[in-house]
């Protein structure tokens, strides 16, 4: 149901198999002294918790970089909760219009949880926040500690979580190495465009987005350009 990858500095990608490889987000777990992160919680058809669980023994603290189906259909299987106080109603009275479930079909589900399971009327469960962030905000693991960027853009309550330490940054759907979705009904290109640059001018080492693989600053910095060229643009033919 999830499959795994380790990365460097206690970084574990978890991917849900039931889930298109094209669609289903990145989840992040990673490793804190006093307690753990998870960033963003995928649909959670299954049962996320319980496969981070046999991960780590310490508490977690499950962070959502924005509101959409696909980043925090799982964020109610935990109880601390957080995210920007932009979205924090669509977190809690979540419909198929404000988290886009209207973009989903049939191909995207590889399994349904159940024989009944119907991608055409399902939404993720409410998942009123705990906690919000906002832009630098610091998230304290005990050892470790992440800078909150909002990054609006894609969606106004965007979140990256950023690591100067390592020079790591989990961008969400702020930047990832794909055509980036800037045709949303709250999205807003020109804010995207600042945000961009934002990453860009990070002094980072590895960026682990929201889709797809991680990729380094030099990676970043073309894909924006050709962003702003039009070719990752959902608004452009």
């Amino acid at each position: 149901m999830f499959e795994t990858q380790s990365f460097d500095h206690g970084v574990t990608r978890l991917l849900e198999t039931d889930i298109s490889a094209d669609w289903r987000c990145n989840i992040w777990h990673v490793r804190g002294r006093d307690r753990d992160l998870i960033i963003d919680t995928g649909f959670g058809l299954r049962s996320l918790s319980d496969a981070v669980a046999r991960l780590t023994e310490v508490p977690v603290l499950a962070v959502c970089t924005h509101s959409h189906h696909d980043h925090a259909g799982g964020l109610c299987q935990f109880d601390q909760r957080l995210g920007h106080g932009l979205e924090a109603d669509i977190f809690a009275n979540p419909t198929r219009q404000n988290t886009v479930c209207d973009l989903l079909d049939t191909s995207v589900i590889r399994a349904g949880p159940s024989d009944d399971f119907d991608i055409d009327t399902w939404c993720y469960q409410p998942a009123p926040l705990t906690g919000m962030v906002d832009d630098g905000d610091v998230i304290d693991l005990g050892d470790r500690h992440f800078e909150v960027l909002h990054l609006p853009g894609h969606s106004p309550g965007s979140v990256a979580l950023w690591e100067a330490e390592t020079g790591t940054v989990f961008t969400g759907d702020a930047l990832y190495d794909g055509v980036l979705y800037d045709h949303l009904y709250h999205s807003v290109p020109e804010q995207m465009i600042e945000s961009l640059n934002r990453l860009c001018d990070l002094p980072l080492s590895v960026m682990h987005a929201g889709h797809f693989g991680s990729f380094g600053r030099d990676r970043a910095r073309q894909i924006t350009a050709e962003y702003l060229s039009g070719q990752r643009s959902m608004l452009c033919p």
